[in-house]
């Protein structure tokens, strides 16, 4: 990986407690050491961002309202991201914004102003890891009790036991002290990444994008 730009998230069993297919802010419970991940990540003056499927959509079991205002609570509760960017297609779609494709990684890369190759993206299943490698970026997976035992050996090289210690370490490993760094210089075109309260799903798929079905990865279909 180049050098740290910037650090994205996945949301559920990652950030927050995964409840399947959630549409009740209400319901929003962060995991441990979830919030000091985000702000020490925040201190280093590193942009943050949350890349998320949401199948829900799709299947019709949410609406993107429902989803937007879970993201809010959740961005409320972390104490605030840059962005969210979230896929709403089904597995079987074809598009090319569903983790383990590359499109949501790219889409927040470009939000935020940074290159792919300069993200880490941390998140509990293999299509998280997969996803960043696809888009030139470096994946950490942070298993969990539902995370596939396949999966944490398969990535163990690639591994943190919790969110905030791969946050820690990535911050050692790129030689950044937590609040040492000036915040990453914005976009060339003058442009300042600004934290989205509303988050919004990355567009359908194209007629040009690929029409074979993305195959599920990990235990969670989301």
């Amino acid at each position: 990986m180049s050098r740290l730009s910037a650090i994205l998230f996945d949301r559920d069993g990652t950030l927050v407690q995964d409840v399947p297919h959630n549409g009740d802010p209400g319901r929003v419970r962060l995991l441990p050491g979830a919030a000091a991940a985000v702000a020490l990540a925040r201190s280093a003056g590193l942009p943050t961002a949350v890349v998320s499927n949401q199948s829900g959509i799709g299947r019709g079991l949410l609406t993107v309202d429902q989803v937007r205002r879970v993201n809010e609570r959740a961005d409320e509760l972390l104490g605030g991201l840059d962005t969210w960017v979230f896929c709403p297609h089904t597995p079987d779609a074809g598009c090319v914004c569903r983790k383990p494709r590359p499109g949501l990684i790219r889409t927040a890369a470009a939000r935020l102003g940074v290159e792919p190759a300069g993200c880490l993206v941390i998140g509990d299943i293999a299509a998280d890891v997969l996803a960043a490698r696809a888009a030139g970026a470096r994946g950490v997976l942070v298993p969990n009790a539902a995370t596939a035992p396949a999966e944490t050996a398969r990535f163990a090289t690639d591994s943190a036991p919790d969110v905030l210690t791969a946050v820690r370490a990535a911050l050692a490993e790129a030689g950044i002290p937590a609040g040492g760094r000036t915040p990453a210089r914005p976009p060339s075109d003058g442009r300042t990444p600004t934290r989205e309260p509303r988050p919004t799903p990355t567009p359908p798929a194209s007629p040009a994008a690929p029409t074979t079905p993305a195959a599920p990865v990990g235990r969670r279909s989301l």
